[in-house]
């Protein structure tokens, strides 16, 4: 009966080291399969478009359709990533990308509305300083 016990108890340390990994690599690992830093690169290419669309009095109200769906496709295709193996960067990633869908549907509905415009650009701006902070986090995470 004890060396039954022992045997379990050994095969149980055995197995769980096998699974057991640092925190830096399960972070190292989400960072490359999601694609998180192309993703973001991506994120702010769109705040891009979607900035100088909002700021031109000549974009139409198609343009921005345009631009700020894109900037809504990517900004979900990211959050589907999480979460992530770190819940600081979870939360900041979160808060990140619910300011870039709220500002990519104010865009999307700004038409010609300065007012509209100027509260989707607030809400990009907050929504890209939140991912620049994420990044860092990210970025800080993966070290050993």
């Amino acid at each position: 009966m004890i060396r039954r016990v022992t045997v379990l108890a050994a095969a149980a340390l055995l197995f769980g080291a096998c699974g057991s990994i640092s925190a830096a690599q399960a972070m190292a690992s989400w960072v490359k399969q999601s694609n998180y830093f192309v993703n973001s690169r991506t994120l702010i290419a769109d705040v891009e478009h979607a900035a100088v669309g909002l700021r031109s009095t000549d974009s139409t109200a198609v343009d921005l359709h345009t631009v700020c769906a894109v900037l809504f496709t990517d900004d979900g295709h990211a959050e589907q990533a999480l979460p992530a193996p770190d819940a600081q960067s979870t939360t900041l990633l979160n808060r990140a990308y619910a300011d870039l869908a709220q500002g990519a549907n104010k865009c999307y509905e700004a038409r010609q509305s300065v007012s509209a415009r100027a509260g989707a650009l607030a809400l990009l701006v907050r929504g890209v300083a939140t991912l620049s902070e994420a990044s860092a986090r990210v970025s800080t995470a993966v070290l050993p």
